[in-house]
């Protein structure tokens, strides 16, 4: 029995399947859901043909020292922000043999919101060789869990839209 819905294995196999086509590999960078995007990918048969490894970087020390986030963007604009998001994905992506990167920080709950970053607030990024990193903002409701996997679904999606901008 998977932790994860059977509708986000569908979109993680037809992830796993067009990166596989086009001989992309793919690292992960995840604070708030802790490994969970790559846990989802690795959830279907096959993805150590696509995954190439991951990054879990709870604290921002990890953040800094494993994936090259600057400790003045982080001191800036704190690890939960667009900025943080697209340098944790760059810095994966250094730092890997891949081609693509996706990045999760967010804030999960129950604790740590403040007026402006509320829980739920999430930043995903995505870099890929030879393109300039992006990021999206996502605000998801429900409890802990329910956020967590809302992330992994929007990272995925994420994933499969740089796939999909891409011409055969």
């Amino acid at each position: 029995m998977s932790l994860f819905p059977k509708a986000l294995l569908a979109n993680a196999e037809s992830l796993l399947a067009a990166y596989r086509q086009r001989g992309w590999r793919l690292a992960t960078a995840e604070s708030c859901t802790g490994g969970l995007i790559a846990a989802g990918l690795t959830e279907v048969a096959g993805a150590s043909d696509v995954l190439e490894c991951g990054f879990v970087t709870y604290s921002n020390v990890a953040k800094q020292d494993l994936l090259g986030v600057p400790r003045e963007v982080i001191a800036a604009v704190g690890a939960v922000s667009a900025e943080v998001a697209e340098a944790m994905a760059t810095g994966a992506l250094v730092r890997s043999g891949a081609e693509v990167a996706v990045s999760a920080t967010g804030i999960a709950g129950p604790g740590g919101a403040t007026p402006d970053k509320p829980v739920g607030l999430v930043f995903l990024g995505a870099a890929r060789r030879g393109r300039p990193a992006r990021y999206e903002r996502h605000i998801f409701s429900g409890d802990r869990a329910a956020v967590r996997l809302a992330t992994v679904a929007a990272a995925i999606a994420l994933l499969q839209r740089l796939s999909d901008e891409e011409t055969p």
